[in-house]
């Protein structure tokens, strides 16, 4: 990265340095290695996660390498979703603690060494129990880390409208993708092909890089990421101390009754983590709604934010599905081969990376020309596309799967297709529910309303969580059954938030 950094005698007031990093301040390139690094590592394990529970598994491909925990499909499902669902809903409480106990850089740092911590209790053997404490890890770290850094971005720059703003966080977006599409190549290879717990140590070694990068470049930093931006009183911070250590007795005492008396299963512990998944995005979205402080434009607002709430929800439990059901049909149905190359099926997942990289600023042009001509599509619009697009591809994965249905191993060139058309709908949907999401928010609770967007995801995850778990709904979402209702659903959800359009563009008020 060091020949990208140039001199800019314009601008001496940088954060840290009068270098820059391709015209933006030199910190930028701190928090790019550093973010790119920690999605290596993050990608990287969730490449391996299914795979790896599947194999020596009922449900596993024949002739694949074992070893690893031999779970059923739906229990896999299961356990993906509700960890992906958990990584998304401890980035407000993440944000809470950037914001009031420890400041975005301290805060940062903790989530690095917590999730170079996880993968490497992942690497070490020994079955369930490390497995599952490492992906505790992984997920805190990474609900500690999401929005901290996001908030260190912008704080490199001169407020909102610094014109070198929008730029700097595109380049930091690139950052994800790039790590996100080379993980799976190497951390998906080694893992199948070498062992499952050397992918899993190359993925704390990736994590290791990031934080080593981050602590060496954090005196190019703005001096606000030191900064909490609203500390606990000491009287507050006796409070939280007091409910957290009352919740971890209750816990401790619950949960040690039940392993002592024999009754402790997997469901005791994912069950719970479900329903607070779904139980928490409802309660945050009917505090914000009943709160009598908002002015009536506000509430309106509100309301027309839980359309694309739920839309979003929709959305994100179809896509969601790429790491899981699909991952898996590309796991034990297709070749495993293209043009004669072999490849782990773990590569399925470079797929979304590489069509996001390819494909975002081909939308970013489109976007603009249309406007140009009046003629852009609303937000609305844009989030019903987006539902069209995802139940699309749940509609074209019925191909496969009635070919694969008497064993004929199909061609992955299927799943390129699945994975293309859902970056589609990502594209119509995930850039413009963040930009939406600020512009709707209430006063009040605007820095509070980026976690309620991610909150979007972890309901549609817990939704497919409770729906695959065997003692809960036990659907075979790999079925071509479920994943025609899937589909329908979303076309469906599609249709009525196109349809409802001008009722959902009249609450938002003065947002375009």
């Amino acid at each position: 990265m060091a020949s990208s950094l140039t001199k800019d005698s314009a601008r001496p007031g940088t954060p840290g340095s009068e270098k820059t990093f391709f015209g933006h301040p030199r910190g930028l390139a701190t928090l790019f290695m550093t973010e790119m690094w920690e999605r290596f590592s993050f990608y990287g394990m969730r490449a391996l996660l299914v795979v790896y529970l599947l194999s020596g598994g009922p449900d596993a491909k024949e002739g694949s390498m074992g070893g690893g925990l031999g779970m059923d499909l739906a229990t896999t499902t299961a356990i993906y979703s509700v960890y992906l669902s958990m990584v998304y809903l401890l980035t407000m409480p993440g944000g809470w603690l950037g914001d009031r106990v420890w400041g975005p850089r301290r805060t940062v740092a903790i989530a690095a060494v917590t999730i170079m911590a996880g993968h490497a209790v992942l690497a070490l053997p020994g079955g369930q129990a490390p497995f599952f404490a490492g992906l505790a890890l992984v997920a805190l770290g990474s609900g500690l880390l999401k929005a901290n850094i996001s908030t260190m971005v912008g704080h490199l720059y001169d407020g909102p409208d610094d014109p070198r703003r929008d730029g700097g966080f595109t380049i930091f977006y690139m950052g994800i993708n790039m790590g996100a599409f080379f993980a799976p190549l190497i951390i998906g290879t080694v893992g199948q092909q070498v062992g499952w717990h050397l992918g899993f140590g190359l993925a704390a070694v990736g994590m290791a890089i990031g934080l080593v990068a981050f602590l060496l470049g954090t005196r190019h930093l703005s001096p606000r990421s030191d900064v909490v931006p609203k500390p606990l009183t000491s009287a507050e911070r006796t409070t939280w101390l007091r409910r957290g250590l009352v919740w971890l007795v209750v816990a401790a005492v619950f949960y040690g009754v039940v392993g002592l008396t024999g009754h402790f299963t997997l469901n005791w512990a994912m069950i719970p983590l479900t329903v607070i998944g779904l139980v928490i995005p409802v309660g945050v979205l009917v505090r914000i709604k009943r709160d009598k402080e908002l002015s009536d434009l506000e509430q309106s607002k509100m309301t027309g934010y839980i359309w694309f709430f739920v839309a979003a929800a929709v959305f994100w439990m179809i896509y969601d599905q790429g790491g899981s059901t699909v991952q898996a049909f590309g796991e034990t149905k297709t070749s495993g081969s293209l043009l004669g190359f072999g490849f782990p099926s773990s590569w399925y997942q470079s797929l979304n990376p590489v069509f996001i990289m390819a494909l975002a600023p081909v939308f970013a042009w489109l976007w603009l020309w249309l406007n140009r001509r009046g003629k852009e599509p609303s937000t609305v619009t844009k989030f019903a596309a987006a539902l069209f697009f995802v139940g699309v591809s749940f509609f074209f994965f019925l191909l496969p799967l009635g070919m694969a249905a008497d064993g004929t191993l199909v061609s992955p060139m299927w799943l390129v297709g699945i994975y293309l058309i859902q970056t589609v709908g990502e594209l119509c949907l995930s850039p413009v529910g963040l930009s939406v999401t600020t512009k709707m928010a209430p006063a009040k609770y605007a820095s509070q309303m980026m976690g309620v967007w991610f909150l979007a995801v972890t309901a549609g995850d817990s939704v497919t969580g409770l729906l695959s778990n065997p003692a809960v709904g036990g659907v075979d979402l790999s079925g071509s059954g479920a994943v025609a209702v899937e589909a329908a659903l979303a076309a469906l959800a599609g249709f009525a938030v196109f349809m409802y359009r001008r009722k959902v563009k009249a609450l938002m008020g003065d947002v375009p």
